[in-house]
């Protein structure tokens, strides 16, 4: 994968159909010039806005963003007032907390994103949606000029994750993708153990995570005030509101959307996400992937099997151990989670030699994708690291779906000599737009 710089964009963050114009980049000023120890001048200063503010925009990604000196969040959008006003107290609170409550110039809240986008002084955007909004969201952010963290998984569908690498091409804008493991340093590890053939010729990679989505057919409720339900549907295909979908903020659990094929992938791509994700990186496919997928048949083929070309296949199925990738190797065997790191004992203090291949390494995701922003260059989880992982998934789900085994050209992105297979690589998205009080702007992706 190319991590080299990225030209900057001349892309001036207007809205989507808007004319183009200049864009300057973000110009760095010494941090001596402006201010003495411990003071961050704007200029050095990435101004973040968070479009979803749920249960991962409130948690982590608040807690990881906020505590950076480089960073400043000064907006939020959200379709639940309810989660949107809990956001701006908990930002709100913080900024005031340390101190900077005169030079924070204040935090704006929308019910629309594309009135966050509009906003000048915004550098970039956290995308942290539920997941049938990431490409929509992501996408139009590229074109009004934004940069991009996007949680995982990238996209629902094939062509969606393509016009995501297409969009942050054509607006040179520096894209990560939340799948944070890469930055980890187990999974680093472990990748690189593999991908220099310490554990000899890979004979197998299975991957613990759970399997497809479901209809999830729900009783209507009825519509509370505090939501847009049409927009919280946005490109889905409409159904009645029903509190499974958009619990209320006091929610304990993770919602429940994404086990369901109208808004997610299922643990595919929830969790699938993050495990296969290492998978590709310890195989060294991170511009590609498998070609075969096969769904389970009761035979040859319990569970469902991916078959890259070199024949290596890689299975999804659960070896008791959570959420979890086993590489096994003609001299050994590695397994890693977030929980443990299991190699052969040879290997515990073995280091990688000056000659062989080192990985991308990256101790702290967030702050890889802010320095990629300030050098123009690409970031761990780049968007097309993103894309081709949420292909294994989303392929996967389309080898479940039909039943049968499918030959996939990741070099083309299409299957072979499959019709129905090729029209589930996209989706029809509804048009939506004309239905809110907002800027008409209707847009397909992958179509």
């Amino acid at each position: 994968m190319d991590h080299g710089k990225i030209p900057l964009s001349t892309t001036r963050r207007k809205f989507i159909g808007s004319a183009l114009g200049t864009l300057a980049g973000i110009t760095l000023v010494p941090r001596h010039v402006l201010g003495g120890p411990g003071f961050t001048p704007p200029s050095d200063q990435v101004a973040l806005g968070y479009i979803g503010t749920g249960k991962q925009a409130r948690g982590a990604l608040f807690r990881q963003f906020i505590a950076i000196p480089e960073v400043k969040i000064v907006a939020a959008c959200d379709v639940d007032a309810q989660k949107l006003e809990s956001f701006k107290q908990m930002t709100s609170a913080y900024y005031a907390e340390q101190n900077q409550q005169a030079r924070y110039k204040g935090f704006q809240t929308y019910a629309d994103l594309r009135q966050l986008l509009e906003h000048d002084d915004i550098d970039a955007v956290i995308v942290a949606t539920p997941d049938h909004w990431h490409a929509l969201a992501s996408i139009m952010a590229c074109e009004a000029g934004k940069d991009v963290y996007c949680e995982k998984p990238l996209s629902l569908t094939v062509k969606e994750g393509r016009a995501m690498v297409e969009a942050t091409r054509k607006h040179k804008r520096v894209f990560q993708t939340g799948s944070m493991q890469r930055s980890w340093e187990d999974f680093h590890r472990a990748a690189e153990l593999v991908i220099n053939g310490y554990i000899g010729e890979i004979q197998k990679v299975i991957v613990s995570v759970g399997g497809p989505p479901e209809e999830c057919d729900q009783p209507a409720e009825p519509k509370p005030d505090y939501l847009d339900w049409n927009m919280w549907q946005g490109p889905a295909s409409a159904r009645e509101y029903s509190s499974f979908f958009a619990p209320p903020m006091d929610w304990d659990g993770w919602a429940r959307w994404r086990y369901c094929k109208n808004y997610g992938g299922g643990g595919m791509t929830d969790w699938g996400a993050h495990m296969f994700d290492i998978a590709q990186w310890a195989l060294g496919m991170d511009a590609s992937g498998p070609v075969e997928v096969i769904p389970p048949d009761g035979k040859a083929y319990p569970a469902l099997t991916y078959i890259y070309d070199n024949g290596v296949p890689m299975i999804r199925e659960d070896f008791r151990k959570g959420n979890a990738v086993r590489f096994e190797g003609s001299d050994g065997v590695i397994e890693v989670s977030r929980q443990f790191l299991n190699m052969p004992e040879n290997l515990q203090n073995q280091e990688i030699g000056e000659n062989e291949i080192h990985l991308y390494k990256s101790r702290d995701h967030y702050r890889d994708w802010l320095n990629a922003i300030k050098e123009r260059s690409r970031p761990i989880c780049d968007v097309e690291v993103g894309h081709r992982t949420a292909t294994v998934c989303n392929i996967g789900n389309i080898a479940y779906e039909l039943n049968r085994p499918l030959r996939w050209n990741p070099k083309k992105e299409k299957f072979k000599g499959d019709r129905e297979a090729n029209k589930m690589l996209a989706r029809e998205d509804r048009n939506f737009w004309e239905e809110i009080p907002s800027k008409n702007t209707a847009q397909r992706i992958g179509s």
